[in-house]
């Protein structure tokens, strides 16, 4: 059976993701700018020139054409160089103009663009942990090729605001968003999880055969089958690297969808249990409340309040 999806795809389009772009930064000279942690997954993208970055105890040479992520809400610096006092960002994007673009020292050597991506409650167990605090993509590789593309075309959108630029630029950050979170899975995958298995051949064909069809009655053989391996070595392959066995995994997408239904529509029941691959109501709740250690309807009621 040959059902593929994409499971980054499924996960981005389970947790809600949006995107702002909120601000942006000309510089030059000898400057340092000191930024709060940010409530959001942050983002920048170095337009022109190059500046250091400091987060989370470490430095970053950004150039043109790099872009970083923070996916935890951490303190940062933006600096021309080592030594330089940082001077707090709040009243400099508070003096800004009606473009949100905040002056830094003297000149305009290096110009940065910035945003915010925001994710709805379960992001940051299916997605969030599994990265590192500061993603750092550079945009010199071919590899970088369609961020640099879509940088562009936020520059463009951003300078002349022709109609609907405001939304345009949203769904261009999120395509920057899809590719940075690539760049980065292909150039350092994480140790496990499902992120790893994404970039394990074998466990890769399993886990979109899940998200292809997750109602159906999946068995390790057909999964096995689907990925062109034993069922020893999918099971044993599959538990050592996204940490649980695939019908495990399969279970705790179910719940994951069944989830997201719940919070977010009036389905009753004994639908979610059809449309997630359970036969009757009962056999979800019991899933349910094995995997959450709650009920589907006190889930309900809980964000319903």
């Amino acid at each position: 059976m040959r059902v593929q999806a994409d499971p980054l795809d499924d996960v981005l389009a389970l947790v809600g993701t949006t995107s702002s772009l909120s601000a942006g930064l000309i510089a030059g000279g000898e400057w340092a700018v000191a930024f709060e942690p940010p409530p959001a997954v942050k983002f920048n993208a170095v337009r022109r020139g190059r500046c250091l970055l400091r987060a989370d105890g470490q430095e970053f040479e950004l150039q043109a054409g790099d872009c970083f992520l923070l996916t935890r809400p951490i303190a940062f610096t933006l600096a021309s160089g080592p030594d330089v006092t940082p001077e707090p960002a709040g009243p400099l994007f508070r003096a800004a103009g009606e473009d949100g673009i905040a002056q830094a020292g003297r000149g305009d050597d290096v110009v940065l663009i910035g945003g915010r991506f925001g994710f709805g409650e379960r992001a940051q167990e299916l997605l969030l942990d599994a990265l590192p605090p500061v993603v750092h993509v550079p945009g010199a590789s071919t590899a970088a090729a369609a961020v640099r593309w879509a940088l562009e075309q936020i520059d463009t959108e951003m300078r002349d605001r022709p109609p609907a630029s405001s939304l345009l630029t949203e769904h261009l950050a999120l395509v920057m968003l899809i590719h940075l979170l690539r760049l980065h899975l292909a150039a350092a995958p994480p140790a496990g999880g499902w992120l790893a298995g994404l970039a394990d051949p074998v466990v890769g064909s399993a886990l979109r055969a899940i998200h292809g069809k997750p109602a159906y009655a999946w068995t390790v053989a057909d999964l096995a089958a689907v990925a062109a391996v034993s069922r020893s070595t999918l099971a044993a392959r599959f538990k050592r690297v996204v940490g649980q066995g695939p019908l495990d995994y399969l279970t705790q997408w179910r719940i994951e969808l069944a989830s997201a239904r719940l919070r977010h529509g009036d389905h009753t029941l004994a639908a979610i249990a059809r449309e997630v691959g359970y036969s009757s109501e009962s056999a979800l709740s019991t899933a349910f409340k094995r995997v959450t250690g709650t009920s589907p309807r006190a889930y309900r009621a809980a964000r319903v309040a």
